[in-house]
């Protein structure tokens, strides 16, 4: 099955805010987004160490998904406080793809942030860290949905 990939309305909109953003601001905007993270629900903050780690994350972020019903997916994220560009990594992607359908967050295309300009102000090992969350959000949804379907047949 061919997938044509496009970016969800919400995304879109944050990644016009940092492309059309002077460079300087876009750090500051980044760290804004971090600002952003939710503290994890109880029943997750117990679990912590069971959510899955992104490794390739400079520092220790870890990623849950959740399915509130057949079609939506509901996105974690746990970073230090410490951690303000992983952290706004996360919150850019908890505002622009939580809560949206499955498939939505499935046809993104993995490096949507290339777009924002912030390679410009941003270290590749940081980007890499973007692009494993991306990885690893896509994996659950595709593990979780195939789990879905298995335990219907």
């Amino acid at each position: 099955m061919i997938m044509c990939m496009s970016v969800p309305t919400p995304l879109h909109t944050i990644i016009n805010a940092f492309k059309t953003a002077p460079k300087p601001l876009r750090i500051e905007l980044l760290l804004e987004y971090g600002k952003r993270v939710r503290p994890l629900p109880k029943e997750l903050a117990a679990l912590g160490y069971e959510m899955e780690q992104v490794t390739e994350c400079q520092t220790p972020l870890f990623l849950a998904t959740e399915f509130p019903d057949e079609d939506r997916v509901i996105l974690h994220f746990d970073a230090p406080s410490e951690a303000p560009t992983t952290r706004g990594f996360a919150g850019i992607l908890t505002e622009g793809l939580s809560g949206l359908p499955m498939e939505a967050v499935l046809e993104t295309p993995d490096d949507f942030y290339l777009e924002m300009g912030l390679a410009e102000v941003i270290s590749p090992l940081r980007l890499r860290g973007m692009a494993a969350m991306m990885t690893r959000l896509k994996r659950q949804i595709r593990e979780h949905h195939e789990h879905t379907r298995s335990n219907e047949l």
